[in-house]
């Protein structure tokens, strides 16, 4: 048996995020384990680099499976291009090694989340960036940002249930940058949790326009609690840049 590689880019605006759920077929991973289910009349398990919510986007997604395929990598890919959706594009196949697992070998991930900051909304940009027609003040966004990188108990910024999970994480990296009226915040970390980006997000715009300050940012990490924490940013201004192995 063979374990293949993929890289999918997808736009999330019509699914339900990338996981399977029951009783719901409009999810990434659905679609693309029902076409490579279909390829060989056989029983496929597609792994993923890890969950993206419902509207969310990916330019370079990862993900793994096993096949008794014979199909070449070449011939994988073309028969994906022809019953996949036109809004999931699989960007290349190939074998990998039968120790790699999509999630379990990962060592960081990188998002952006886009804002579209223009005087006029940028039709052009609606799906995949969120319109703030407010000016926003980027040097206090990026003070705020930087209190948040390093290691850090993220349990502020989460949705997650679970009690027995740990919420720490280690942030690499926040880079804010603005073009053409485009706000364009990058994350890199070793792992983020069930909305964790978002509800960064959602806290950094209320410090860009006043409504907290940045040092409050410091706060709501020791506070612990999600209520503590700013708004939970629009999903479709989210997007999957890439993974690290």
């Amino acid at each position: 048996m063979k374990n293949f590689k993929i890289e999918v880019q997808y736009d999330g605006s019509r699914y339900k995020g990338w996981q399977i759920q029951k009783g719901n077929t409009s999810t990434i991973q659905g679609k693309i384990t029902d076409v490579l289910c279909k390829m060989e009349n056989e029983e496929i398990k597609l792994i993923g680099c890890g969950r993206t919510d419902a509207g969310v986007h990916a330019e370079s997604y990862i993900a793994n499976f096993n096949s008794n395929t014979r199909k070449t990598p070449e011939q994988i890919l073309e028969y994906l291009e022809d019953y996949l959706p036109e809004d999931i594009v699989i960007k290349s196949i190939k074998e990998a090694s039968e120790r790699f697992h999509a999630r379990y070998n990962i060592v960081s991930k990188t998002y952006i989340y886009r804002i579209d900051n223009n005087k006029y909304r940028n039709v052009f940009a609606r799906r995949y960036a969120t319109y703030i027609k407010e000016d926003l003040d980027l040097d206090a966004m990026k003070e705020a940002a930087k209190i948040l990188v390093g290691t850090h108990d993220f349990k502020s910024f989460t949705t997650m249930k679970s009690k027995d999970k740990s919420t720490v994480r280690t942030i690499n990296y926040i880079n804010i940058s603005k073009k053409d009226g485009i706000i364009e915040v990058e994350f890199n970390g070793n792992g983020f949790l069930q909305n964790m980006v978002r509800i960064i997000m959602g806290t950094l715009i209320e410090v860009a326009i006043g409504e907290r300050k940045a040092v409050d940012v410091e706060k709501i990490l020791e506070a612990k609690e999600r209520a503590k924490a700013g708004h939970t940013a629009y999903a479709h201004g989210l997007t999957m840049k890439g993974v690290q192995y």
